[in-house]
């Protein structure tokens, strides 16, 4: 079995997996686990009104966890997706409460990363979420990982992420869509 199936094993057996992204390391764990997402949430320290964000395997699958998008939020997805673009949505009922405030979720396709290739092999969303406990700074590599946090994974993916700025986050429930961080990429949302 190849290292990328093992690692789909882990995460449909409910494991959480520390993986680089396209900016920093992240805990990547199955959204529609929700042992696994309060896992992930119990290794950050993350308080209930802190939600996790979502990678996808693709922009089609933007549907299995929110409303269909705007027609605006739906440029931005086919402008800057894969990338570092998370875009809060409408959240679909029926999800773990950890992923959504206020009745929105964050999505986003990542960019080119082995976090990438691991949503696209899993084929459902995962937690997006950097591998750190809440308030400390991100991480670049596992090898950075605090034994505390690293002793409660199920799976390390070796690399590096880039780190430098997190993915930029847009709300696209608001109109006039609103910038809620500046992030790794420039978004001008004058131009939708």
């Amino acid at each position: 079995m190849d290292q990328l199936a093992a690692l789909v094993r882990v995460l449909e057996q409910g494991g959480v997996i520390a993986c680089p992204t396209e900016t920093w390391l992240g805990l990547l764990a199955d959204a529609r686990n929700e042992e696994a997402v309060e896992r992930v949430a119990e290794l950050k320290g993350r308080p209930s009104d802190m939600p996790i964000a979502l990678l996808l395997p693709d922009g089609a699958s933007v549907t299995s966890v929110a409303e269909p998008p705007s027609a605006a939020a739906q440029a931005l997805m086919r402008a800057h997706w894969p990338g570092p673009l998370t875009i809060l949505l409408t959240a679909k009922p029926g999800l773990s409460p950890r992923l959504s405030r206020d009745g929105k979720i964050g999505v986003r396709v990542p960019g080119p990363s082995p976090a990438a290739e691991l949503v696209r092999a899993f084929g459902h969303p995962l937690t997006a979420t950097s591998a750190n406990r809440t308030g400390e700074p991100p991480l670049r590599s596992a090898e950075e990982l605090p034994a505390a946090l690293a002793e409660g994974l199920a799976g390390l993916v070796p690399g590096i992420s880039p780190g430098g700025a997190p993915s930029t986050l847009i709300d696209s429930t608001r109109t006039p869509m609103e910038i809620i961080r500046i992030g790794a990429i420039e978004v001008d949302l004058t131009a939708l």
